[in-house]
């Protein structure tokens, strides 16, 4: 591919409206293809910090058939109580730096479009109701990926606080085709539902899984911690179960690690990395009865991915400040 002597700088507002979800959700598929077919791929590290309290974490990975690598970071907490977040990006060919990118209004839709290819890769063909579990940022991007590969009849949404579930129902009924609507429980948000979406911050299971009917579909996308999960054991032990990265469950899938410590689950109870499934070397659903859970904690994957193809669209509308990035040769010389 041609590469750029000088990297650019992209900030959120340049990258914002550069690409639709259903664009997102199609690199990110790509992406994880190539995982599936071996592409280098590690989950996060995370370093706590005490004083003042907050985690600096960062992952990385490499699409080669994309012809890009990168790593994000960002911190949270500290002293400021925000987080930030940056993305580098480099040529998987030459080994030289493409970009570097604020990567704040991204994030939602990548981790959208990943939750979206779960979605396809594993729900029924024919699943026609969602309910998701949350009202951020995160459950939006969520919910307008997931719409972009099935057709929702009816989608419902629960948060803890009354107002903030009515306000994002009343949002995304007049932003989607399928008719939103707030329920006052998790519980009556799950049952009937074809695909279950947990997009929270909370620590402990956001519903029961015996109220899971058989054919459901779980992505569940806020649990990136051994000691935090969103779906409890009986969700894991009845499902299907595929994570983003298999080495996350040794580090932290905190559902499929407590599930574990409980001695519900042993380690052969993962079916395929998400990859492995898009890819076709692992199968995905075998039958519509199956109940099948995707594990998203978050990869460089997705965001290498959907990073590309912003940079790519960046490049045409001539968008982003020049970098200049010494190499190691001329650098450690001094040449």
């Amino acid at each position: 591919m041609t590469t750029h002597k000088e990297a650019l700088f992209l900030r959120s507002d340049e990258l914002a409206g550069l690409a639709e979800p259903a664009e997102y959700v199609d690199s990110v598929r790509e992406g994880y293809r190539q995982r599936g077919e071996g592409a280098p791929a590690e989950p996060r590290t995370k370093l706590p910090n005490a004083d003042p309290p907050g985690f600096f974490t960062g992952y990385l990975a490499i699409l080669p058939d994309t012809g890009a690598m990168g790593t994000y970071t960002y911190g949270a907490g500290f002293g400021a109580q925000d987080a930030h977040f940056m993305l580098s990006l480099f040529d998987a060919e030459s080994g030289e730096p493409l970009a570097l990118m604020d990567g704040a209004s991204m994030n939602p839709f990548k981790t959208g479009a990943v939750g979206a290819v779960g979605i396809d890769a594993l729900a029924r063909e024919d699943a026609s109701t969602l309910s998701i579990i949350g009202s951020g940022a995160q459950a939006r991007g969520q919910l307008r990926a997931a719409t972009t590969v099935r057709d929702f009849d009816r989608i419902d949404v629960y948060s803890p606080t009354k107002e903030h579930r009515e306000n994002f129902a009343a949002e995304m009924n007049d932003a989607l085709d399928a008719t939103v609507a707030a329920v006052a429980s998790s519980a009556a948000a799950v049952e009937g539902s074809d695909v279950v979406v947990t997009a929270t911050n909370a620590s402990q299971p956001v519903f029961d899984g015996d109220l899971l009917e058989e054919g459901t579909h779980v992505t569940a996308m806020g649990q990136y911690d051994a000691d935090v999960r969103e779906v409890d054991a009986e969700t894991v032990e009845r499902a299907t179960y595929v994570p983003d990265l298999r080495a996350r469950t040794e580090t932290d899938a905190g559902a499929f690690i407590q599930a574990r410590e409980e001695g519900v689950v042993g380690d052969d109870h993962v079916h395929a990395e998400l990859g492995e499934v898009v890819a076709g070397v692992e199968p995905g659903r075998t039958s519509d009865d199956e109940i099948t859970l995707f594990d998203s904690g978050g990869t460089a994957i997705e965001t290498v991915a959907a990073a590309h193809m912003l940079y790519e669209r960046a490049v045409e509308r001539d968008l982003g400040e020049p970098l200049e990035f010494a190499p190691a040769s001329q650098a450690l010389t001094g040449k």
